[in-house]
This record gives C-alpha cells, sequence and structure tokens, in this order.
C-alpha cells in the first residue's frame, strides 16, 4: 500500500477478507524501493499495476527476467494544460480552473497543471483567478467546506518553495496576496505568472497547490508546448466557437487520450478509459479493459470438413468441453 495514506485500504481489506477465499488476496508492507524489486525479479509477476512516477516504473519493470511476459498497466506522470480561448466564459472556466488545479490541494494526476490563457482575456482571467483561490477555505479535512489541507509529505514544502524561488527569479510574479506561505506543514497556493520555458514550473509536474499562468496571441504556442511535452494524459479547452474547438481537437487527439470542454481534467467515470501516451500512461484501465488486461484471448480453430464439423457438434451437444461451448451470458 501507498506510503501516505496507508489507513485507506482498511474498508478494501475487509471486502478481500470477506469475498476470497484466504490467500488469494496478498497484502505487504514496506518500503516500495524495497519490495517491488525484489518481487520482480522472481519472474513470477504477470501483470503490473502502478501509480507513480515513469522513472520508477521503468526500473522496475526492467527487473523482470521475462519482460515479454510481464504486462503493465500503468498510471504515470502527467502535466495536463488548460488552453482557454478568447471567447470563453470567463465565470465558468476560472471555477473549473481553480477545482482543477488546486482540488486535493493539486496532488492529483489528473490536476490541471498549466494554464494557457489568450492575452485579450489574460488580465481579467487573472483577476478572478487570484480572488477565487484567496476566497477557498483552509483547515483540517473533517471540517466542513474546507478545500485546502496540509500536505501530506514533510519534503513537500522545500520542494514547492524552491520551484516558486526559480520562477520569480526568472521573472514571475505569485498574483495572489500570501500565495505560496508556509506554515509548518501547509502550503498556501500559489498563482504564479508569467511563466515562461526557462522556469522549472514550465515542464516539471508539481503536484502540489502552485497554478502556473502562461498567455498566448497565438494558438501555436500551447500546441507546441503539448507536442514537445514528455507527457500526453489530458487537456482541457475552454470557448465557444465550434470551428476552433474543432480545430483544437484534431490537433490534440493524437497528443492526449482525453480532451475535456469547457471542463476541468479528470477520472471518470470508472466507464471511462483512463490511459495515457508518452510518458503518461501504460495500457488502459476502465471496468472493461481492467478484465482485458489479464485476459489472453484463445480459440479453437478447425477446417470446415464435415469430420471436423461433427467432432465440434458432438463436443458442443454432450457438453464435453466448458470451453468449446456455447453457454453464453448475453
Amino acid at each position: 500500500p501507498a506510503k501516505y495514506g496507508v489507513l485507506l485500504h482498511k474498508p478494501l481489506l475487509e471486502a478481500f477478507r470477506d469475498c476470497f477465499p484466504k490467500g488469494v488476496i496478498n497484502i505487504i508492507y514496506g518500503s516500495g524501493r524495497v519490495l517491488a524489486g525484489e518481487i520482480m525479479k522472481t519472474g513470477k509477476i504477470d501483470a503490473f499495476a502502478f501509480i507513480g512516477t515513469s522513472n520508477s516504473a521503468s526500473d522496475i519493470k526492467k527487473m523482470h527476467p521475462r519482460p515479454h511476459r510481464l504486462k503493465a498497466v500503468l498510471g504515470l506522470d502527467a502535466k495536463n494544460p488548460a488552453i482557454i480561448l478568447p471567447d470563453a466564459d470567463l465565470e465558468l472556466t476560472v471555477k473549473e480552473c481553480i477545482t482543477g488545479s488546486l482540488s486535493f490541494n493539486g496532488q492529483r494526476c489528473t490536476a490541471l497543471k498549466i494554464i494557457f490563457v489568450h492575452s485579450s482575456i489574460a488580465n481579467k482571467f487573472l483577476e478572478l483567478l487570484a480572488k477565487g483561490v484567496n476566497e477557498l477555505k483552509a483547515g483540517m479535512p473533517w471540517e466542513k467546506g474546507v478545500q485546502l489541507t496540509p500536505m501530506p509529505e514533510p519534503e513537500k514544502m522545500s520542494f514547492l518553495t524552491d520551484i516558486l524561488q526559480d520562477a520569480t527569479s526568472k521573472g514571475a510574479k505569485i498574483i495572489n496576496e500570501g500565495g505560496g506561505t508556509v506554515s509548518q506543514s501547509f502550503f498556501k497556493p500559489a498563482v504564479l505568472y508569467p511563466v515562461n520555458s526557462s522556469m522549472k514550473i514550465y515542464e516539471v509536474e508539481q503536484f502540489g497547490p502552485v497554478v502556473p499562468v502562461i498567455s498566448f496571441d497565438d494558438i501555436k504556442i500551447p500546441l507546441q508546448y503539448v507536442y514537445e511535452s514528455s507527457y500526453g494524459q489530458q487537456a482541457s479547452i475552454f470557448g465557444k466557437n465550434p470551428d476552433n474547438i474543432a480545430h483544437l481537437i484534431d490537433q490534440l487527439v493524437n497528443q492526449v487520450s482525453r480532451i475535456n470542454l469547457n471542463t476541468q481534467c479528470q477520472r471518470g467515470p470508472d466507464s471511462f478509459p483512463f490511459n495515457g501516451r508518452k510518458d503518461s500512461a501504460e495500457g488502459t484501465l476502465s471496468i472493461a479493459d481492467a478484465l482485458k488486461t489479464f485476459a489472453i484471448r484463445t480459440l479453437v480453430a478447425a477446417k470446415g470438413t464435415e469430420e471436423n464439423k461433427s467432432l465440434v457438434k458432438d463436443i458442443l451437444i454432450s457438453r464435453k468441453s466448458m470451453f468449446l461451448n456455447t453457454d453464453y451470458i448475453l
């Protein structure tokens, strides 16, 4: 189980205990760095499901002695952009960008990690964004109406402070009052503008409450960012003109695996495929795709001779085979 939030597995443990025979589900506690590699080296692992960084996933996969036997379903890094066009509904867009970038303190792979806004509406957007961010209620998770909470990782404060200092030293400003303030394990969200390619925040996945914003005049700027990015999970487009939206969809569809129209990037519902391109994922998760991951298609084939037809018919009618039969659940 995960290092942080391990107690959230308790209800799952009870469900596994009640629903499966003893020994079918096994939970091994300890450091992933120590345990995962040793388990993989045995060669007895057929499927590898992992949520983490692409570097960690690559290192663990390399340890399998028969990698061609290994099926992998990986949810990895992401730097999901929002692209805000001149005709976007600003009230809706600001609301979605705040939720998309800061729910769970921005600690979701599906969070909006960088925002591109057209220069004609940039000032108004930033004004509303800064105001909305500063109106978010901070406190403990169990308090009513709280939207910002302390961070779970002790080292996160210094990491976020470092990328803020790097950005401000290269021309960005923290535009919301008190943004980036640290109080023990609480980090107040910071809206950064203008961000450029010389800054760490431009490429690094912050996985925390830092919201970098870039203005553009030419739509090629955000598109080029997506093309050159190592990541390809999702993108959000905000606007009303169907011609412009259609053009962006066609440009992005081979770069990311989900395009969200006038809404934040997100996971779910579970019936939707959850995957990514480039370094963002491997394999696809959904209710149906998860089952397919553990299945290898097998068939029984024969030439259409009378003898073979009779043979197959006899097996079917007499129900001699559990596999070769017509007992389908429709």
